[in-house]
Formats: structure tokens, sequence, C-alpha cells
């Protein structure tokens, strides 16, 4: 009993010892990504959309600033280089691969 004991313990502070070794290793920090310069006009006119006074604006001057930040918005995000898959896809992959 005693030396089951004692095995349980040196295994338990054995577990402990990596998981405080793994958590002091430096992260390697991403390094900054570069913005194109098309999608970098795009922001900027954002950015100056966001600080125009709308309260002298009548509905149809803001009405066409609505249209044009969403406009704007869409073509930022048509622009990214990202593959998207749904989680429903997702399953039905993983499903396939563990049953071949």
């Amino acid at each position: 009993m005693k030396k089951t004991r004692l095995y349980l313990m040196i295994m338990i502070l054995s577990f402990s010892a990596f998981t405080t070794v793994s958590a002091f290793e430096k992260t390697p920090t991403p390094a900054p990504v570069e913005i194109p310069a098309e999608i970098q006009v795009m922001l900027n006119r954002l950015e100056e959309i966001k600080t125009l006074d709308k309260s002298e604006m009548d509905r149809s001057d803001k009405k066409a600033l609505r249209k044009e930040v969403r406009a704007i918005k869409a073509n930022i995000r048509s622009s990214g280089n990202g593959l998207y898959i749904s989680s429903g896809a997702i399953i039905i992959i993983l499903l396939i691969i563990i049953l071949l």
C-alpha cells in the first residue's frame, strides 16, 4: 500500500512538472500583416465617414453615406484570401476521414 502511494505521488508530481515547463516557453510574436493599398484607401474613407458631422445632413445624404459604407465593407470582406468552411462541412469531412 505504501509503495502504491509513493508511485502515485511520483507520477502526479512528474505530470505537474511538465505543465509548468511548457507554460514558460516563449511564444513567437506574429509578424505584422501588410494591408494592400486599395484596402487601406477604403479603410481611410471609412474613418473619414465616421468623423463626419452627420447632424447637419439631410436624409438623402445620410442614406448615400450608409450605402457607401455598406459597399466599402462588402468590398473589404470580398477581398479576403481566406477559405471559409461551414461547421456542417467540417463534421462531414471528419466523418468521411474516420470511416475511411
